[in-house]
């Protein structure tokens, strides 16, 4: 299927989710001071971005380099997934969720990869830039614009905490924690349908 800029960046909207990282996003934010949060929140979106542009020219050879496949990536990420919602789910502090002490800013992990910069998000990039690398530019405007979206509403986490109260975040995390299950599950699945039938 070929793709325009629209149906790209709508594609990589869908795919970064920055909505569905709220809940992920605010209790991890909760133990850092507010005036850093937005330097915290633009510069883990910054990372992000700079993970999937790489990726988009240098996943492929990385890729071969390192004998992986897409479906190890996929079956990897949906195994890390899975570990961070089962603790989401049953953790007794949202930073514990996320193998975070208590009091430290999060670096790369696990806002930039592999909430923002997953192997779905790598995933995408890559077969963007490899099915039409004639149109590269339309792909790096769309990623540069979901990226933009998604630092924007991670930027108003905050105000939707205050809306919304600690009790609404909290039960929205464990939500999101049952929804990550389905999604981890599900990208397990798809790499390992994807391995056995389509052989080494």
């Amino acid at each position: 299927m070929d793709h325009s800029f629209l149906s790209a960046f709508i594609l990589l909207l869908l795919v970064l989710d920055p909505l569905g990282s709220l809940p992920i996003f605010i209790p991890i934010m909760r133990s850092v001071s507010p005036e850093r949060r937005s330097w915290v929140a633009g510069r883990e979106v910054g990372i992000a971005f700079v993970v999937l542009f790489a990726f988009m020219f240098l996943g492929d050879s990385f890729l071969r380099v390192m004998h992986l496949s897409e479906r190890s990536l996929e079956v990897a990420g949906g195994v890390i997934l899975l570990i961070i919602a089962i603790r989401m789910i049953f953790g007794t502090s949202s930073e514990a969720a996320y193998g975070l002490e208590a009091g430290r800013e999060p670096l790369i992990f696990p806002l930039a990869v592999p909430l923002l910069a997953g192997p779905s998000a790598m995933a995408t990039v890559l077969l963007l830039a490899s099915r039409q690398p004639e149109r590269i530019m339309e792909w790096i405007g769309a990623l540069t614009a979901a990226m933009m979206v998604s630092g924007l509403t991670l930027l108003l986490a905050d105000r939707i905490r205050r809306i919304l109260g600690d009790s609404v975040i909290s039960a929205l995390e464990k939500l999101m924690g049952l929804v990550l299950t389905a999604i981890a599950v599900e990208m397990c699945l798809a790499g390992l349908k994807r391995y056995f039938i389509g052989g080494l």
